[in-house]
């Protein structure tokens, strides 16, 4: 018995009771502090940490122009069209493309209010940075309660270092980032046995990409699975009548929060059918088919060699705990994401570059203490409680496991800072991370020459330059739109002569040099008007 609970007995040998504290009273502030636990602040610190690096990381970038796809622009073109209260037409992948007839990622809408007041790529930037570091809290907050404050930071730690997070944060901004803090307080949840909050804070999973609902789906039949456990786990628990009188009425809400997740799984598998039958269609225009779409309109025939899909499902585990994940019904969550990866066509879509794994991070972490603290839960339902084993060598096989998870979160925070020698991270130890470059500057300057509200098709390099401030379409991707300006931040291809490079892109049209130093081309229209249109009335 606590201390500060301890009544002492009266004369007569009853009780005395206790004067009642106040809210304000010293002892009842002393009392509220020893119900907190140690360390509590420890995840916001944490995650206020990695929100600076992952910032200085995605911002360094932008400012020496070192997108490394259309990503980054194609978002922004979305954002800047949900700020003015339009459509999210995309010019990028075709004049007038509403982006949601790529991927429905509706939840993108919610960056609008503060691109509006900060029209620049990096207000996405710090949006991602801040998700991400967002969903260090909840996986910090549940190594903590589960194994302690050491090892719970540990988890952290290794969390918001691990390479799946570390390459999204580096690969300019995709809607991922609103799933992790999602994913994250939900398995939380989960973790607690908190289901209506699980539940809930899966729901709007849907919104960030279509194939998230058939994750939404394996989160309700998670829940599912924990209410039967703890049902059954009630029934079975020996005690007083009156203790499983209680115990069976936490069984009724764990039957009522089990229906509800059988009720968010076919809430997630009807809204990924209907988001992927239906709506990306209805956006996208005659043509779509889901499956060709994701493998190239059907040109990518290619299937994952077992070798890779082997290694990548190793670099998913084996940092988050050497395999021991395994253990966890947690990693069911992941089974979907990990499907359609391995049956998409995209090579990219196999390995560990990229954003792709970063969904991944938060559940094989969270699986990771999971499995920890089951087998350090005592008692007959833990994995080598007191009655776990029936022999001595079974007794001695469930030491050596409590021992080898007892210290895996301290390995895995150690394996993610050794990795981090080698991811993008590391970028920020170096002088030049920091520095804007001579050519920078120049491309900078001389697309300057291009007015705002100017039609301009462009490469990768400028994209993060022009799109607040002009009408950007891909370079050859214009369609029947005569752009007014051409951009290349790389010409090397067209280096021999820009402009015969541009009419051959545009017959019938002439285009002149307005500049070309450190190989960035700008080429301008001829022709005075702002656009041409070649099918014309």
């Amino acid at each position: 018995m606590d201390k500060t609970e301890a009544v002492l007995p009266a004369q007569g040998g009853a009780p005395a009771e206790a004067p009642a504290a106040t809210p304000d009273s010293p002892g009842a502030r002393k009392g509220m502090r020893d119900r907190l636990p140690a360390g509590r602040l420890d995840p916001y610190l944490l995650a206020s940490a990695f929100l600076c690096a992952y910032t200085a990381l995605s911002v360094s970038r932008d400012r020496r122009m070192l997108a490394m796809s259309w990503d980054l622009g194609i978002f922004e073109q979305a954002v800047k069209s949900y700020a003015h209260l339009r459509a999210p037409v995309v010019d990028l992948k075709g004049p007038g493309f509403d982006v949601l007839g790529d991927h429905f990622s509706p939840i993108t809408a919610l960056i609008a209010p503060f691109y509006r007041i900060f029209p620049t790529p990096v207000t996405l930037l710090v949006v991602q940075a801040l998700l991400f570091a967002v969903s260090v809290i909840p996986v910090t907050r549940a190594g903590v309660r589960a194994l302690g404050r050491g090892r719970g930071c540990a988890v952290g730690v290794a969390y918001g270092l691990s390479w799946g997070v570390q390459r999204a944060v580096d690969f300019d901004f995709h809607e991922v980032a609103f799933a992790m803090p999602l994913l994250a307080f939900s398995l939380e949840a989960v973790l607690r046995g908190k289901w209506t909050v699980a539940l809930w804070w899966a729901v709007p999973l849907v919104l960030v990409k279509e194939d998230m609902g058939a994750t939404v789906a394996m989160i309700g039949l998670l829940v599912r699975l924990r209410t039967r456990h703890e049902r059954r786990a009630a029934r079975s628990a020996p005690g007083e009548p009156g203790d499983r009188a209680g115990r069976e009425a936490g069984g009724g809400r764990g039957s009522s929060a089990g229906t509800y997740a059988l009720a968010l799984a076919a809430f997630g598998i009807a809204a990924s059918a209907w988001e992927v039958n239906w709506l990306i269609p209805a956006f996208h225009g005659p043509g779509y088919d889901a499956f060709t779409h994701i493998n190239g309109e059907g040109a990518l025939k290619g299937h994952v060699p077992v070798a890779t899909a082997v290694r990548t499902l190793l670099w998913v585990l084996l940092p988050a705990g050497g395999l021991l994940a395994l253990r966890s019904p947690l990693l069911l969550v992941a089974l979907p994401t990990l499907g359609w990866r391995f049956y998409s066509h995209y090579p990219e879509n196999w390995g560990t570059a990229w954003h792709y794994s970063a969904v991944l991070m938060p559940v094989v972490f969270l699986a990771l203490v999971d499995a920890v603290a089951a087998l350090e839960r005592p008692g007959p339902h833990g994995a080598f409680g007191p009655h776990g084993g029936v022999g001595p060598s079974a007794r001695r096989a469930g030491r050596r496991l409590r021992g080898y998870a007892a210290a895996m979160p301290a390995a895995a925070a150690g394996a993610a800072i050794a990795l981090t020698a080698h991811l993008p991270l590391a970028g920020l130890t170096h002088a030049d991370a920091y520095r804007v470059d001579a050519r920078t500057r120049t491309v900078e300057r001389l697309l300057d020459r291009i007015p705002d509200g100017a039609t301009v098709e462009s490469d990768v390099g400028p994209l993060s330059v022009l799109v607040r401030r002009t009408t950007v379409y891909w370079i050859g991707g214009s369609k029947d739109v005569v752009p007014q300006y051409i951009a290349l931040g790389s010409a090397a291809d067209w280096a021999d002569d820009p402009v015969g490079h541009a009419q051959a892109l545009h017959p019938g049209f002439r285009y002149t040099v307005v500049a070309n130093q450190d190989a960035c081309v700008i080429l301008r229209r001829v022709d005075p008007a702002q656009s041409v249109t070649l099918h014309m009335v």
